[in-house]
């Protein structure tokens, strides 16, 4: 991969047509980074000469590239520099016009509040949770055909917004949506991974100024928002993609080549260069380009673009896709930028590892990478894949919950093991409920798992109605629309009357376990405890622990009804005589034998 060659040009030329492309479209005054790139695009503007002037403001370069059709502007924005109208004049030398960017005064309102162990996320694919808006359905030649799992359905930023009570009843803390920028694609591309505007949310799910109105209601609820961002891709209709800035804009920039997918090769000491490069440097499929973070104007143009967003809607978090397909270099690059602007926040980063170690080396400050990533949280689909084989429908495996405690057990690779994101499901992996499932043994299990384990959890919408779709049957599939998104659904999900009386026992068991949770420190804050499942009883216990709060978990792995020795738990139980379950409110005596279910599950708190 090639580092992009600068070179200055004030050439004259003859005079430009206005208003000219210019990204970002206006900033803030009183950023800690005072400097500022301006991408500029009109017909050979590397060839205008021109200037500004502005109190506390400095056109300190001016770069121009091999392609005449953009120039790259680098303001220095003092911090006597108050809000305004920012006036560039592009001239020819006979005639001049002149081009207005707004520099704004820096938001008071919350936001960028980070998210931690304490929230629990709430992943919502906006195309598939409910229509709120009919006459935005249909743009650019795409249309809504609700009868094809792999085309626009319809979803959008107002559907959301009027089921915002629904998730806050339901006891999620942080909403996460999968991208809403704009996917101008041929086929609609519905799941929002193929951005053609970084600056734009696609018109289909509503505005800018939707999205910041939904951040602000989000947030007067008591909830926090999490944005999906893409830096490793873009998609094949960007607007950048007729008239690309530099020769070495996209990783291979002649054509397509695909990604090997040899996310070992990254970290992978006996591994050469070029193996890195064939995961790093390939696209994913023609209709993503891969970029080229190494061209540091790219570079430079996608980091401004996240914090942009940050400060214009507000959001308290960012979940990064195909985080290890990026340059490591950038990625450490703007996980910094991004901390050093906002303290507080939090970005995680899709890092598809079903093994510890791995994942323990893309985290900051790990102990197995001489690197500095400056990645805080990583998503843990090391957790993901044992419970998967634990809580296998059709497994006989003896034993199932050691897998769960083995993953545990490897804890001591990570710099931070409470910020993990983990999660039984997502809208890339077979959905957790099964179509043949009649009870809620496998449901109650996991989800008490899932709530009261270390790291910080995430459900995926419909999760709690027992929405089903697997992997195998295509990705349609696990993004099914949730029941009652629209107005011709015959059956409203949202409500305890459209559910189905198994789809009430699974979203009220659900409900009070995260409501609790918002009330638990041992939860929130607490060390783990954990004593490995025996082959005699397939019982797997932990204690989640912070100072007087103490909570036991007890889940029965086998059939039959177990009977445990409470003083194996001595380190956890001490004094406590009883613990009564947060479910179901059972009193259970902590000084004589325990007696759990089949297939059973205790949540208790300690007294």
């Amino acid at each position: 991969m090639k580092r992009t060659l600068l070179f200055s040009c004030l050439l004259l030329i003859p005079f430009l047509s206005f208003p000219l492309r210019m990204e970002p479209a206006f900033w803030w005054t009183g950023m800690k980074n005072s400097e500022l790139q301006l991408l500029v695009h009109e017909k050979n503007i590397a060839n205008a000469k021109v200037k500004l002037s502005y109190a506390g403001v400095k056109l300190e370069k001016i770069v121009a590239v091999e392609n005449l059709n953009y120039l790259f502007l680098y303001l220095k924005i003092g911090k006597e520099a108050q809000p305004g109208l920012l006036k560039f004049t592009f001239t020819d030398g006979k005639k001049q016009s002149t081009q207005t960017f707004e520099l704004k005064a820096r938001a008071q309102s919350k936001g960028a509040q980070g998210f931690n162990p304490s929230d629990v996320l709430y992943l919502i694919m906006p195309d598939r949770f409910a229509n709120g808006d009919a006459a935005n359905d249909s743009w650019d030649g795409v249309a809504v055909d609700r009868s094809d799992p792999l085309a626009r359905h319809g979803g959008d930023l107002a559907g959301v917004s009027q089921h915002l009570d629904y998730i806050r009843d339901l006891g999620a803390t942080t909403i996460w949506l999968n991208p809403v920028l704009e996917n101008r694609m041929p086929q609609g591309s519905y799941h929002g991974y193929a951005i053609t505007d970084f600056y734009k949310v696609d018109k289909r799910l509503g505005s800018n100024d939707d999205y910041c109105r939904l951040v602000e209601s989000i947030h007067s609820k008591g909830m926090k928002v999490v944005m999906d961002m893409i830096y490793n891709h873009c998609g094949s209709r960007h607007w950048w993609m007729e008239d690309l800035p530099t020769s070495d804009w996209l990783n291979h920039q002649d054509g397509f080549a695909p990604t090997t997918h040899s996310l070992y090769a990254v970290m992978d000491v006996h591994a050469p260069q070029s193996e890195a490069e064939g995961a790093v440097g390939g696209w994913f499929v023609p209709e993503m380009p891969d970029l080229n973070q190494q061209n540091p104007l790219l570079a430079t143009y996608l980091i401004q673009n996240s914090i942009w967003w940050i400060e214009q809607a507000r959001i308290d978090g960012v979940r990064h896709d195909t985080h290890p397909y990026a340059d490591f270099g950038f990625l450490a690059q703007w996980c910094k930028a991004v901390k050093n602007e906002y303290p507080d926040f939090n970005i995680v980063g899709e890092s598809w590892y079903t093994s510890s170690a791995p994942l323990a080396w893309w985290q900051q400050n790990s102990k197995l990478n001489g690197r500095q990533s400056n990645l805080q949280t990583v998503m843990d689909f090391s957790w993901m894949n044992a419970c998967e084989q634990a809580f296998s429908i059709h497994s006989t495996e003896k034993n199932p919950l050691k897998k769960i405690y083995e993953v545990l057990a490897q804890d001591f690779l990570y710099s931070d093991l409470n910020n993990l994101l983990i999660f039984l499901d997502n809208h890339d992996v077979s959905r957790f409920a099964k179509r043949e499932e009649t009870s809620l043994h496998r449901f109650r299990q996991a989800m008490a798992l899932l709530l009261t384990t270390r790291g910080i959890p995430q459900l995926y919408y419909g999760t709690e109605i027992l929405l089903t779709g697997e992997k195998s049957e295509g990705d349609g599939n696990l993004r099914k629309d949730f029941p009652g998104g629209w107005k011709e659904d015959n059956a409203n999900a949202f409500t305890k009357e459209g559910r189905t009386d198994l789809q009430n026992e699974a979203w009220r068991y659900l409900q009070t376990l995260l409501q609790w949770r918002k009330t638990s420190k041992a939860v929130a804050e607490g060390s783990l405890l954990h004593y490995a499942p025996d082959y005699s009883t397939e019982c797997y216990a932990y204690a989640r622990i912070a100072g007087n709060s103490r909570v036991l978990v007890i889940v029965n792995g086998s059939e039959k009804e177990q009977i445990l020795n409470p003083q194996r738990y001595y380190e956890v139980t001490g004094t406590c005589t009883t613990g009564k379950d947060v479910v179901s409110g059972k009193e259970v005596a902590l000084n004589r034998d325990i007696a759990i279910a089949g297939k059973g599950v205790y949540v208790l708190e300690l007294k």
